[in-house]
């Protein structure tokens, strides 16, 4: 059809394909975000739970005049981060994931122009973005009750490499399990193990706590090689060798697993 003389001619023929894969990966990174910020059981999760474990457990060894080296606050403070790594990478995922699954959304996805890959690194970015929300929170309530960083930018920089390799460790044990398991049982063995580890996984409380027998045993857990780390690191600015290689391999470990048992549907 012929318009008026001058106009430019437009084409209007359809040119079908998917986004850049950065731009794929960074919407599913936004929907992963938001289902999980809008979860009220995730939310319990990432904040709710360590800000109470931080708070309840300043005031109780205060009133019992636990004798530690540091201050309360300054030795509980890198446990709870450890214990929000844990609860964001290990237990939300692995819900989150199992449910996904269930209904039948993974299969979808994977069906999608974003490649598989493309939806995990779309997972892990959520879950550092919601790990630095849970970081500034804690770290405010921690520094209104007193806490004090002793171990400078370095036990920041240890602090934030304990916790990327324990949400790979976490993180691949998590999808291991959301893999392997129907979501009812997800949910109730994801749920069991985060209480197991938080009350003597060495997690929030040092090892030492739990005796000789007790810190001898658990220091080869992941959550008691990310406690250690992250308390070395923020009270001490030390980095634990012994700790990193533990989550080292945790997360090789681990990351074969989930690779290897992980089904989409």
């Amino acid at each position: 059809m012929s318009g008026p003389a001058g106009a430019a001619r437009q084409d209007f023929t359809p040119a079908p394909g998917a986004a850049p894969l950065g731009r794929q990966i960074r919407a599913q990174a936004a929907m992963e975000s938001k289902l999980l910020l809008r979860n009220g059981e995730q939310l319990l999760l990432a904040v709710v739970i360590p800000v109470l474990a931080l708070v309840g457990g300043v005031l109780a060894a205060r009133k019992l005049g636990l004798d530690w080296d540091e201050k309360p606050v300054d030795v509980l403070t890198p446990g709870v981060l450890a214990l929000a790594v844990m609860s964001t990478s290990f237990t939300s995922l692995a819900i989150a994931t199992g449910f996904e699954r269930r209904y039948g959304l993974l299969k979808r996805l994977g069906a999608s122009p974003l490649p598989r890959f493309g939806l995990l690194a779309g997972k892990v970015i959520a879950l550092l973005g919601v790990q630095v929300l849970q970081g500034i929170v804690i770290v405010t309530v921690a520094a209104i009750l007193g806490w004090r960083l002793d171990g400078g930018f370095a036990g920041v920089a240890i602090g934030v490499a304990a916790a990327l390799l324990g949400t790979a460790a976490f993180g691949g044990l998590g999808l291991a399990l959301a893999g392997a398991l129907r979501a009812e049982a997800t949910l109730a063995v994801a749920n069991l193990v985060y209480l197991l580890l938080m009350m003597g996984g060495g997690v929030v409380l040092p090892r030492d706590t739990y005796g000789a027998t007790g810190s001898a045993v658990i220091q080869f857990l992941p959550s008691a090689a990310l406690g250690d780390a992250m308390r070395d690191g923020f009270i001490d600015g030390a980095l634990n060798p012994v700790a990193f290689a533990v989550l080292g391999v945790w997360a090789v470990v681990a990351g074969a697993i989930a690779s290897r048992s992980f089904k989409w549907e």
